[in-house]
């Protein structure tokens, strides 16, 4: 084998694509900053039972674990990022009110999420912790827009969910509940077939209501029907509810509903939404609430929040990051140096063509060059 090989799903960001994420994520990480949102840089690795507490079985199998020379305990390389910044708000920044946290760095999973999806993702998000109303999850929501137009994608359409439907579901059938990892899956994959197998021995009430699931999709029209063909238990009402606020605010997307849209992580508790854009068949970014991941880190905090793929979103981007640059010449010249320094320090691309390389330019536009003039060094368009 070829010592260059790289493992399957795992690839090199050459510069054009580095310099593409790097465009957005300082784009997408000073948005967040207008927002009040304070960036945290959880480690690579945790001792696995920190990394999976309050998370469900998908997050598990994504994730790869190895053993620790120093303690003997098993580690983690984290697949998601939103579980620590969730133990950060809880254990280290312990505080009572409202938190806003955003992050970005490389999660690693187990398997691919797709046919041609990479195995090492570069994860940006944001979580608000501390205020359960759907306030928080309104502006969450907003602030995903707001990334995804800043990343230049426009036609968003927006797909809502609720955990609260499963939940409710759930806690009035424990044959039901029983079946959870296995329902869940049928029903995040809408498959129906397996579904109409797993729910054969349900009670009617349960069988009718999972069975429903796949086909409340739709505009708001849908809650209405929902309401219907559902059974009329508390936690569904509610989460109808909250649905119905969510989809008369949200702006600036193409709303639907989807009640069987239970894609990403199962530590998720209320609302979730899940974006996508034209030409690309998965979501481009997903979030939703999570309060029962602070419970397990031992202090109960509402959490919302959402993250996105920077690789991916860098994939489908019109944003164009080759900057334009000044050529400069390279010679021993203490006053070219110090035209050089003052033009980067004003934050210029220059490069400075070594010898012979004069015409080497192929990763940046060179639209002007620094030429002496009468003992002066001054810019003038390059020709």
């Amino acid at each position: 084998m070829s010592t260059w090989l790289l493992p399957e799903n795992i690839a090199d960001v050459l510069p054009s694509e580095a310099r593409k994420i790097e465009e957005l994520r300082r784009r997408l990480l000073d948005r967040f900053r207008t927002y009040g949102y304070e960036m945290v840089m959880p480690p690579l690795l945790e001792y696995l039972e920190s990394l999976l507490v309050g998370s469900g079985r998908d997050l598990n199998l994504r994730t790869f674990k190895l053993v620790d020379q120093l303690s003997g305990r098993t580690l983690g390389l984290r697949a998601d990022i939103t579980p620590q910044v969730a133990r950060i708000d809880a254990h280290l920044l312990n505080r009572q009110g409202v938190t806003r946290l955003c992050y970005a760095g490389n999660v690693l999973h187990t398997r691919p999420r797709g046919l041609h999806a990479t195995r090492e993702q570069i994860q940006i998000g944001a979580e608000i912790y501390g205020h359960a109303g759907l306030e928080a999850d309104l502006e969450i929501q907003q602030l995903m827009l707001d990334a995804l137009r800043l990343a230049g994608l426009a036609k968003v359409r927006l797909d809502l969910s609720h955990a609260g439907v499963l939940a409710a579901i759930f806690e009035a059938d424990p044959a039901a509940a029983a079946l959870g990892d296995a329902l869940y899956e049928a029903l995040a994959g809408k498959d129906v077939p397996r579904l109409a197998e797993l729910t054969a021995n349900l009670q009617s009430v349960s069988r009718d209501a999972l069975r429903a699931l796949p086909s409340l999709y739709g505009d708001a029209g849908v809650i209405e029907e929902a309401r219907k063909r559902l059974p009329a238990l508390p936690g569904i009402a509610r989460a109808l509810g909250d649905l119905a606020f969510l989809m008369s605010e949200i702006q600036g997307a193409e709303l639907m509903l989807d009640l069987a849209d239970l894609g990403g992580y199962a530590y998720h508790s209320g609302v979730m939404f899940s974006a996508y854009v034209d030409g690309v068949p998965n979501a481009v970014a997903r979030g939703g609430r999570y309060d029962k991941v602070g419970e397990a880190y031992g202090r109960a905090r509402a959490a919302t929040g959402f993250s996105l793929d920077l690789r991916e979103v860098a994939r489908i981007s019109p944003v164009e990051a080759r900057s334009s640059a000044v050529l400069a010449p390279w010679r021993h010249d203490e006053s070219l140096r110090a035209a050089v320094a003052a033009l980067r320090d004003a934050g210029e691309v220059v490069i400075q063509a070594l010898p012979g390389h004069e015409h080497d330019m192929d990763e940046f536009a060179c639209d002007r060059v620094l030429v002496e003039r009468d003992g002066a060094w001054v810019l003038e368009a390059r020709a």
